[in-house]
């Protein structure tokens, strides 16, 4: 009972020492080197992971349909939505970036209703109006604390952050539901005593951190970074933020969040996994010292009830 519920509570809590990780490692060796790591070493993680339940260090029984929507996600949610999250966490700090990405299930649901013909509630546009109040409660700064002004371009790199993480989500749903009716139906056994609800969301993860790897390198040659990714891997500070990024990221947090879609509706998992922006405000004062506003701390209770408001049936 409630293990989708409890999942959707690991990966907040995942997420929220992902956030932190990254806020350090992208600091140190800029967003492009850094997601260039961490793509590699969730690849390892993955296939040892696959390897160990299925005698393969690949995704079993992925079709051609699932690799095209599993990297399509990927495409949006890694290299174009965490090109953004990493930037607006190098801009603003991971607090903001994380207060920003609950833009992410709006987001989802306008997509999936533009291009997908799903539904939307009036209390789901309810609840985009009240997280976009809890963003603007949060980020607002009066004309007199000029010094405390938040800058745009990071606003914005979060805002595309989010709706990034939003698409994504919606096209791994589709690739993962692609990738269960093809292992259903070759009736692949697994190792271990592991069941398809267990390795797919670690399968799928390993699917989009391929088409993450590949654009991430290729953005990071055109950009000419390549130096600044050879200093951050010798970067011993560095190298363990990005693990702890990792571990907590594409490689736990991310295929738990699929985990969690099977064994509970996406609507109740979203608003769980979208308190990380409360649970991110205490660390990031005890471990960065960083200012806490009254106003920041209603924005981003109103943003999650926003969310919460965004899934009520």
């Amino acid at each position: 009972m409630y293990k989708g519920e409890l999942i959707s509570i690991a990966v907040a809590t995942s997420w929220t020492a992902c956030a932190m990780f990254a806020e350090v490692a992208s600091k140190r060796m800029g967003s492009l080197p850094f997601n260039v790591v961490r793509m590699t070493l969730s690849l390892l993680m993955l296939a040892g992971v696959m390897w160990f339940f299925t005698g393969m260090p690949y995704p079993v029984g992925a079709d051609a349909s699932t690799w095209f929507w599993l990297s399509l996600s990927g495409f949006v949610g890694y290299v174009l939505g965490d090109f953004c999250l990493f930037n607006s966490y190098i801009l603003i700090g991971s607090r903001y970036g994380q207060l920003l990405m609950t833009i992410a299930p709006p987001a989802a649901a306008v997509f999936g209703w533009m291009i997908l013909g799903q539904s939307m509630s009036w209390i789901a546009i309810l609840g985009m109006c009240v997280t976009s109040l809890g963003i603007a409660t949060a980020i607002y700064r009066p004309k007199k604390d000029k010094n405390e002004r938040i800058p745009l371009k990071g606003i914005l790199f979060g805002i595309g952050a989010g709706i990034g993480q939003g698409i994504g989500l919606v096209l791994s749903a589709k690739g993962l539901l692609h990738y269960e009716a093809t292992v259903q139906s070759m009736e692949i056994e697994f190792m271990h005593g592991a069941s398809t609800s267990t390795i797919l969301p670690f399968a799928s993860t390993a699917i989009r951190a391929v088409t993450g790897l590949i654009g991430f390198s290729i953005w990071t040659v055109i950009n000419g970074e390549q130096s600044k990714l050879k200093e951050g891997i010798r970067d011993h500070r560095t190298m363990l933020a990005a693990l702890g990024a990792t571990i907590t990221g594409p490689f736990i947090g991310v295929s738990l969040s699929l985990m969690a879609t099977l064994y509970t509706s996406i609507g109740i998992a979203q608003t769980i996994m979208a308190l990380t922006p409360v649970l991110i405000i205490l660390p990031t004062y005890l471990f960065f010292h960083q200012k806490i506003l009254l106003r920041e701390v209603i924005g981003a209770v109103i943003s999650v009830c926003g969310v919460a408001l965004f899934f009520i049936n």
